[in-house]
């Protein structure tokens, strides 16, 4: 396992990226992971993935201070993952937004803290992404752009897999609506009302990119509503109270 610098400059938030290498881990070693959707993998690549990424998750929320034997990961409409405190819980802390990754033999996890969301995306440096996909990645001036230096359609290629996922609507928001400036490593970018940073590295081997946005990478249930109405009841009356009346001096 090995930490990955990633630093937006002053007045960032807190963030963590994590990699190790995809291993084959038993379900039982990975208390993360989601039994069912694991049934469904047809493959020993999808299977081995998933539990790594689930395992590294683990690793990087206890280096977060988190107890994750309290934490599920729960996916919004467009698969996009969050953490959540296992229902029955009843605690009301404050939790990184998170992103997962995979590529050629490595699992990427990223943490970014709460008001914030963060997506990852890596590949191998000897990459070769085919220009007959340029197209379906960019239009414009962005296109031109890349026809005319291919050499950066690695870092247009996860800069916009980053953005999508920190976006936390992965291809449902279409990469030829998001527009890079592939010659800069750290740059701004504006999608409708939502504002992204985004910065690129390599590191042992990969290209790396990483996006922060200001956000909500959380998805309540219907606990988590009972929960806030409660807790603004109590804010707003302070001799509110829960359950029965009976007091010890009663007794």
């Amino acid at each position: 396992m090995q930490e990955i610098d990633v630093d937006f400059g002053p007045g960032s938030p807190r963030i963590l990226c994590l990699c190790a290498p995809v291993t084959h881990y038993e379900l039982n070693e990975v208390p993360l992971a989601d039994a069912d959707e694991v049934a469904k993998f047809a493959t020993k690549k999808r299977y081995e993935e998933h539990l790594s990424g689930r395992f590294l998750l683990d690793k990087a929320l206890s280096k977060w201070g988190i107890n994750t034997s309290l934490i599920e990961v729960r996916r919004n409409q467009f698969r996009a993952p969050s953490i959540a405190f296992l229902p029955g819980s009843w605690i009301r802390q404050a939790l990184p937004s998170i992103s997962i990754g995979h590529s050629k033999g490595q699992a990427f996890v990223a943490l970014v803290e709460n008001g914030w969301t963060i997506g990852i995306d890596a590949e191998p440096l000897d990459l070769e992404i085919s220009s007959g996909v340029f197209d379906m990645m960019s239009k414009g001036n962005e296109l031109v752009r890349l026809r005319a230096h291919p050499d950066l359609s690695l870092a247009l290629w996860t800069g916009k897999e980053a953005i999508q996922k920190a976006a936390r609507r992965g291809m449902h928001l279409n990469p030829r609506e998001i527009e890079i400036p592939i010659e800069n490593k750290n740059t701004n970018i504006s999608i409708g009302d939502s504002n992204f940073q985004l910065k690129s590295l390599t590191n042992n081997g990969f290209f790396i990119s990483v996006s922060i946005g200001r956000g909500n990478g959380y998805d309540s249930n219907p606990e988590d509503e009972l929960l806030d109405r409660t807790l603004e009841r109590m804010n707003n009356n302070p001799d509110w109270s829960v359950g029965c009346n009976t007091t010890r001096a009663n007794l």
